[in-house]
């Protein structure tokens, strides 16, 4: 059992004034690993004073003076790579592929803002004015448990570079891996109070770093509901905020597309993080003229997935990361039968011989409109919809017909019909055939997928404001 009682304010772990503990489990198992004590109101507002104390000294920082940190951090949480590959296997019980990504991605989101920063201009001329890009203020992250280490780095690299200070709400689901990043991070060296993490309920430390009096910005990461009542909060104070929120992706393959190539990926999109990721492809939009074709590929390649203990390297798809979740998504399985879809594989319950463990059958669903609540609601689960479309523009108004706009997937053997496709679709990113990553584009959402962008120059923007002085 891991007892996690401390906090990290001002260069010190520290314990926290809250009193309130919280569980901490191994969703492969289900057994307690662990209780953290949890932060409140008073600790957020410590943190912020050790920020906003801190704050002057980043602001006057070089720029060559912020890559050095980049990249004191970079080293120090590489160092560390295999502890941290334990511990979300532990915590979380990601699949090894997914932790495969997430660790480097935490270490070198450092490398890749130095990068940014290198060749980025605080001040520009523009006529008689000269034009200064400064750091908003004392900003704040607010972080989710499907990526603990990558959401903290990424959000923590971009404020460096902007020459702010930081205070990280983190999910109290993740504390050992909070508490291990956190351990990497101070290993950094850097200037006390440039950053500082509270664990703490959302409700409680989440709620009273929104609000604070002293943030000028937020950068949060989770779900619409809590994104719209952190805007809220914030915009009594005219905060400035990035909300990377939900998403119900659409995954269109097109009727040229070559499936022995296409429906892996479909797969890998749409179960991407054991289906708990906001980018998930969880729509996938197939023409009609090759449905049953499709659905008969669905059923063979997901009958085939391996879910299980992600210490197995063939394992595919781990547990939902607590009893709530598996709880909702077994919810959306009944939901999608009593609204009239049929299950092409999958279905209720745990997957053959996996009799403990949050662990969802992987689930397709054919018979599927566009206006049935498991093809417009974010599950976040394994769970995926077959839509079918006549044509072209059928299927963009269908990809288009969401409350949301965060990431689409297209799939087809024209690169330019692809590309035509992905032009008419409303979303922050459009990824065709598989293509890798760009840690250096913009990411984030339309509609209620979010506001403002992050990671690279766009990422780096959205932590500053421009000041002109003319003369």
């Amino acid at each position: 059992m891991r007892t996690i009682d401390t906090i990290y304010i001002n260069g010190r772990f520290v314990q926290p004034h809250g009193t309130e503990i919280a569980p901490l489990f191994n969703p492969t198992t289900e057994e307690q690993i662990g209780t953290v004590r949890l932060g409140d109101a008073r600790d957020i507002d410590d943190a912020v004073s050790a920020a906003k104390a801190a704050f002057p000294g980043q602001l006057q920082s070089s720029k060559a003076e912020r890559i050095a940190m980049l990249h004191s951090l970079h080293e120090a949480v590489a160092a560390r790579a295999p502890d941290l590959t334990d511990a979300m296997r532990e915590e979380y019980g990601a699949p090894a592929g997914f932790i495969g990504f997430s660790v480097p991605h935490a270490a070198t989101a450092f490398l890749h803002m130095a990068e940014t920063l290198k060749d980025y201009e605080f001040r520009r001329r523009i006529g008689h004015a000269e034009v200064e890009m400064r750091p908003a203020g004392v900003a704040a992250a607010i972080t989710p448990w499907n990526s603990n280490y990558g959401f903290i780095c990424s959000k923590l690299a971009t404020a460096i570079a902007a020459g702010t200070t930081m205070v990280i709400k983190p999910s109290e689901m993740s504390a050992i891996q909070t508490q291990l990043i956190t351990e990497c991070l101070h290993a950094a060296g850097l200037p006390d109070g440039v950053f500082n993490i509270v664990n703490g309920y959302g409700h409680v430390a989440g709620a009273a770093l929104s609000a604070h009096r002293d943030i000028a910005k937020i950068s949060f990461t989770g779900s619409t509901a809590t994104g719209r009542a952190i805007f809220q909060a914030a915009s009594m104070t005219l905060k400035r905020v990035t909300l990377e929120l939900g998403g119900k992706s659409p995954n269109v393959i097109l009727d040229d597309a070559d499936l022995d190539l296409v429906i892996p990926q479909v797969l890998a999109a749409g179960f991407a993080n054991s289906g708990q990721a906001c980018i998930a492809g969880t729509r996938i939009l197939a023409p009609e003229s090759r449905l049953d074709e499709i659905h008969d590929r669905l059923a063979k390649a997901v009958s085939a997935l391996r879910v299980g203990d992600g210490n197995d390297p063939a394992v595919m798809i781990g547990p939902m990361v607590s009893q709530k979740q598996w709880d909702r998504v077994q919810s959306y399985i009944r939901l999608g039968q009593e609204e009239g879809a049929s299950v092409v594989v999958g279905g209720e319950g745990r997957p053959e011989g996996l009799n403990h463990g949050w662990f969802v059958r992987p689930t397709v669903f054919s018979n599927v409109n566009n206006d049935m609540r498991i093809a417009r609601e974010e599950i976040f689960g394994p769970v995926l919809c077959v839509i079918p479309y006549r044509d072209e523009a059928h299927a963009v108004e269908i990809a288009n017909d969401t409350d949301y706009g965060l990431q689409a997937y297209v799939f087809s053997s024209d690169l330019s019909r692809a590309k035509g496709v992905a032009n008419q679709i409303d979303a922050g990113r459009v990824v065709i055939n598989g293509a890798p990553h760009e840690p250096l584009a913009p990411f984030g959402g339309f509609k209620q997928s979010g506001m403002g962008r992050e990671f690279g120059a766009y990422g780096l923007e959205s932590f500053l404001e421009p000041r002109a002085v003319l003369s």
